[in-house]
């Protein structure tokens, strides 16, 4: 994916394709440290439901994006993902507000990977 990522044309504010692994690599820790939060605090209910969607939503993301190169499909999901993660943040935040706040930087960097991925689908359609 790092060698399809710069075959395309990109904004200038894209970050360079080094940067992902280690960005992701953080987030996905914060991601399980919240799940693990609110599963604790709560069990099954809800917010961990919520907190399934949004990683079944990020996980179809790669495969529209890089493998079928469905760059506008790959936005209208990234969108849907923002939605879901945003309904965790929520949810969680009724039962553990550690588990919210350790969700907002994966939030903040998948809306940054929404404008990305819309500046990507324009420039490469």
């Amino acid at each position: 994916t790092s060698a399809e990522y710069a075959a395309l044309d990109r904004p200038s504010w894209a970050p360079p394709g080094w940067l992902f692994g280690p960005v992701w690599t953080v987030l996905y820790v914060l991601i399980a440290l919240a799940g693990w939060l609110a599963w604790r605090r709560v069990g099954v209910g809800a917010a961990v439901w919520a907190w399934v969607a949004q990683l079944v939503l990020n996980a179809a993301w790669t495969p529209l994006f890089f493998g079928a190169r469905r760059y506008g499909s790959a936005f209208a999901e990234i969108v849907v993902l923002w939605l879901a993660i945003a309904l965790t943040v929520l949810l969680f935040a009724r039962v553990s507000r550690p588990a919210a706040l350790l969700m907002l930087p994966y939030w903040a960097w998948v809306t940054f990977a929404a404008a990305l991925n819309f500046a990507i689908w324009r420039l490469n359609s």
